[in-house]
Order: structure tokens, then sequence, then C-alpha cells
């Protein structure tokens, strides 16, 4: 399930967020990219500053419709692939997007990348959490352990 949106001004005009308080129903990384392909599409691609904030703008509409306040970060289609040097200096740049997108753009929170064994990436949703050195935990990227559940 999930709530789709269409624009008409971006390369990709429908985007679909699925959103479940219920932590039972929540999947790791390869569970959610299948979901996406078995959907017609793929984890979401964040090519630009401007398609970031449509994000952001949809997921503060799609947050406050539910039933109080809710952490969850979400899963986008940024990943890993090995660990050959994950914890080298060059490990950010071996982060591709999984549609095979070549964007550049990143929005990782301070301090992320932290690379090691955490190959697949969030976008951080942790509206009661408390601010960090990067500031709230909110729309920015976190890579996370792929087996994770969000």
């Amino acid at each position: 399930s999930g709530q789709k949106v269409c624009y008409g001004d971006f390369k990709r005009s429908c985007y679909k967020l699925a959103y479940f308080q219920d932590l039972s129903r929540r999947v790791g990384f390869q569970e959610a990219r299948q979901a996406c392909e078995i959907d017609g599409g793929a984890l979401l691609s964040l090519e630009s500053e401007a398609e970031q904030q449509l994000i952001e703008n949809m997921l503060q509409n799609l947050t406050k419709s539910g039933s109080g306040i809710s952490d969850g970060d979400f899963w986008i289609g940024l990943w890993r692939s090995g660990d050959g040097l994950a914890s080298s200096s060059a490990c950010p740049d071996l982060y591709q997007w999984a549609d095979g997108s070549v964007s550049p753009f990143r929005n990782w929170y301070t301090d992320e990348p932290s690379c090691g064994s955490e190959a697949c990436v969030v976008m951080y949703h942790q509206p009661t959490a408390n601010p960090g050195l990067g500031g709230p935990y909110l729309y920015q990227w976190n890579d996370d352990r792929c087996n994770m559940k969000h």
C-alpha cells in the first residue's frame, strides 16, 4: 500500500510513498526495492535539491495526516555494493543509485556516511529525536544496515 502522487515537472512524474507506523509492516532495503520493482517502479533516486525539497514536502503531508507524530526513516535507492573499500576515504564515492541514475546529488547528515557494515541509505524522519550535531534528524541521509526495517 502507499500514497501515489504525480507531478508533471520532474523526470519521474509519479512518486509512491509508503509509511508504516506499525513496526511489523516495515521492511529491509532489498524487500523495499523488490516491492517497488513489482509495482513497476524503483526506490527513489534524488537528483537535485529541488527534488529533495519536493519529497520533503510530500513526507510532511503524509506523516501529519496520520495519528500523532511518529519516527520512521524512509529507504531511498542509494546503496553501496560490496564492502571492499568500506573503511577507506573513498567510501562515499562507492554509493550508487539502484535504478542506474548517475546523479552526484547527496544530502548526507553530518558525519555520514559512516560506511563499515552500513551500505544502504535512508532519509531520516525522526521528529521526536533530540537534534544532533547536524540538527534535527529530518530528511538528511544516513547509511544504515540493509537488514534494518524501515
